[in-house]
């Protein structure tokens, strides 16, 4: 083998260790950008179910106010029943 054969030879090896590199690299870069929009979709629906559990739990207050509320007014109807002689059970 002369030395433009073996020059030849080379010049391929380096090619298509280049030429895998280059796929190596591109589907190393094609899997980081699916994971980053992975990684997106991931933080928009628990930014979602942040506002859920927000709105939740403002609701549950709410009806916790009204309970409380409710509770008074039966209250103050059950002293009312029994100053008007009545029995409140």
């Amino acid at each position: 083998m002369d030395a433009t054969t073996l020059g030849a030879v080379l010049a391929l090896v380096g090619v298509l260790s280049g030429s895998v590199v280059a796929y190596l690299g591109k589907r190393g870069e094609n899997a980081t950008v699916r994971w980053n929009a992975e990684m997106d979709q991931v933080q928009e629906e628990r930014d979602g179910l942040r506002t859920q559990v927000a709105e939740k739990d403002a609701r549950i207050a709410g009806l916790l106010e009204q309970r409380l509320t409710d509770q008074v007014e039966l209250a103050r109807l059950r002293v009312k029943v029994v100053e008007l002689g009545g029995d409140p059970s």
